[in-house]
């Protein structure tokens, strides 16, 4: 009987130990946190002098580089950028201010090819007038292009973001202008070319 006892006792304190090591172990690792907090949020926390920065680049409106408007319908052109491989990329903001949701159906293309695109950029071209040369939005291998579709369209009232990538014009163009169907043409400065 003694056997018993002492198996049940051993057991018993076995149990307690491991218990008490899991405790410690779970207050271990949830310890210490509050200094490691402090650590990193200091860390992390601007100067002083440099929430007057932070504070001034947040003031900053984006950079316009064209605005148009045609019936209700705001497109702000924020950047064209030459990228490496002989792209262009224009990118910006498009807001809607009718009196309802905006599909962008009309910004489609009329190619048969990207007509699955549905409301997007597809329609969108760049113009070298100097160039006498038009450029089309790109597209990838299953005809959707490289451009933004404006999924269950844009709310009244609400703005998004847009980007439509087309072949670059010749380093030596310096502006064009850029066309979507419905809007008139936003004349546009190019960076040089790398």
């Amino acid at each position: 009987m003694d056997f018993r006892h002492t198996m049940r006792g051993r057991k018993a304190l076995a149990a307690v130990a491991i218990t008490t090591g899991l405790v410690l172990t779970v207050a271990g690792c949830g310890g210490g946190g509050d200094d490691d907090k402090s650590d990193k949020a200091s860390s992390s926390a601007p100067a002083k002098g440099d929430d007057k920065d932070k504070d001034s680049a947040e003031a900053e409106p984006e950079q316009t580089l064209a605005e148009v408007k045609s019936n209700g319908i705001t497109l702000t052109v924020t950047s064209a950028e030459r990228d490496e491989g002989g792209f262009l990329t224009v990118q910006g903001k498009v807001t809607n201010a009718t009196s309802g949701i905006w599909l962008a159906s009309e910004w489609k293309s009329d190619e048969t090819e990207l007509k699955k695109n549905g409301g997007s950029l597809a329609g969108a071209s760049v113009v070298d007038q100097a160039g006498k040369k038009k450029y089309f939005v790109l597209r990838d291998t299953e005809g959707r292009c490289l451009c933004t579709k404006f999924e269950g369209g844009i709310d009244q009232g609400q703005s998004a973001d847009w980007f439509a990538q087309f072949p670059a014009p010749p380093d030596g163009t310096s502006s064009v202008q850029f066309q979507v169907p419905t809007m008139p043409p936003a004349s546009i400065e190019l960076p040089e070319g790398e």
